[in-house]
């Protein structure tokens, strides 16, 4: 028997060389755990983790939606206008757990060796990322939901159109939820990705919830420039009374899109902060 040293080892763990009676070859390690599974565990440990600080992040994200919709209340003047501020104000909930918390938490736990917790682990890195991201964005459901229904009632918009979030959350969130972790990730420090985030969420709340006729030119086009605006136009675009579905469709299409590349992102950058 033969210790083997621990850079030939699957995954880098340390382990013995067992030699069989024969003079056969050594018993191999098992495999490393695969995606979908690891994708799963990681989720309900940051659920368990997150479900602490549920509450309250409900709360403020919720409460901070609805204040917006009140006090757009007297300034809006059309219907169109009214549906731009309701979906804005739904998808900001996203934003500020998505984007804004998702990178406060990658930021930290990168800054406290965390993520060496996680590279010990045999689970691959995009489930680590994906994991996390899921969990943070279920917590958004709720309060969305509530969201946009306390908005369809104050401005006297059709409620019919709830389900469409069961779409836009998940869409709007990856895209989102990616650039968050990739912002904490890279970022040097804990306070820069906690800045950064505040940024995003700030950006997501101004670009999303202002009516856009009311923008200028150049304002507009950053506004095409963020992700989450097309999770908004993609639920403001259902309060018609004959919606354009396949214009809907595309708006999806574009936040699935940028999911998968921030979420890529967020992965590869996962894999740089772990072997520093």
């Amino acid at each position: 028997m033969s210790v083997v040293p621990a850079e030939v080892l699957p995954g880098g763990a340390l382990g013995v060389e067992e030699t069989a009676p024969g003079g056969g070859a050594a018993a191999e390690l098992g495999p490393r755990a695969r995606l979908w599974p690891s994708l799963a565990a990681v989720y309900r440990a940051q659920l368990s983790r997150a479900r602490v600080a549920r509450i309250p992040l409900l709360f403020v994200a919720t409460f901070q939606s609805v204040g917006i919709m009140i006090m757009m209340r007297g300034v809006v003047d059309s219907r169109g206008e009214a549906q731009s501020v309701v979906a804005g104000s739904s998808v900001v909930v996203v934003a500020y757990v998505a984007l804004n918390l998702l990178a406060q938490y990658f930021g930290q736990l990168r800054a406290s060796g965390g993520l060496d917790h996680y590279a010990t682990l045999p689970v691959p890195p995009a489930s680590v990322v994906l994991g996390a991201a899921a969990a943070y964005a279920s917590f958004t459901v709720p309060g969305t939901l509530v969201t946009a229904a306390f908005g369809c009632v104050l401005f006297g918009l059709p409620l019919g159109n709830l389900w469409i979030l069961v779409a836009v959350i998940p869409l709007a969130g990856a895209a989102l939820a990616g650039l968050g972790a990739a912002c904490g990730l890279l970022a040097p420090r804990p306070e820069l990705a906690t800045l950064l985030g505040q940024l995003g969420m700030s950006a997501a709340l101004l670009l999303g919830v202002l009516p856009p006729d009311r923008m200028p030119g150049i304002i507009r086009l950053a506004r095409d420039l963020l992700p989450s605006t097309y999770g908004v136009e993609a639920y403001a675009r259902t309060f018609g009374a004959h919606p354009d579905w396949a214009v809907v469709l595309v708006d999806l299409g574009v936040c699935a899109g940028v999911g998968v590349v921030s979420l890529a992102v967020a992965t590869w950058a996962y894999r740089r902060a772990a072997v520093r």
